[in-house]
């Protein structure tokens, strides 16, 4: 059986800044899947994608309107880091390149998140789980 792969769909703007926001933040881009009406960004080789769709295009994928992200939020994707210092380095490099943070870091002990909204409105949720603490809660 071939490993589950995940492509998050998401509509953009304007296809080349959203491209250059996120090699900002140093995602790579599958050119096989990327074209003048969409990106595929790599978020983890082999597994999670974004497909990046500029507003036109996207909307050929559903009869229903784009969310308007600078009133509401559809979804909210939350990716893990390996430490709490490449939550916050993330974090760093999407401010520096036009992002906003929503709101402030969350500290939990066992659990530490941050976040940013992309220059397009979408929030992305990073987070980074003691592993430790996670065979703990496990066994509980």
């Amino acid at each position: 059986m071939a490993n589950k792969q995940i492509f998050v769909n998401l509509p953009v703007k304007n296809l080349e800044k959203t491209k250059a926001f996120f090699a900002a933040l140093g995602y790579t881009f599958n050119a096989q899947f990327t074209d003048a009406n969409a990106a595929c960004m790599v978020i983890e080789k082999d597994s999670i994608f974004a497909m990046l769709l500029v507003e036109d295009f996207f909307k050929t994928f559903t009869t229903k309107s784009i969310t308007d992200t600078s009133t509401s939020t559809e979804v909210l994707v939350c990716l893990s880091c390996e430490s709490r210092a490449e939550v916050d380095a993330l974090v760093a490099k999407a401010v520096a390149a036009g992002g906003t943070t929503p709101r402030e870091p969350q500290d939990y002990g066992f659990m530490y998140g941050h976040g940013f909204q992309d220059i397009d409105g979408h929030l992305w949720e990073l987070m980074y789980m003691d592993p430790n603490a996670v065979v703990t809660h496990q066994n509980a």
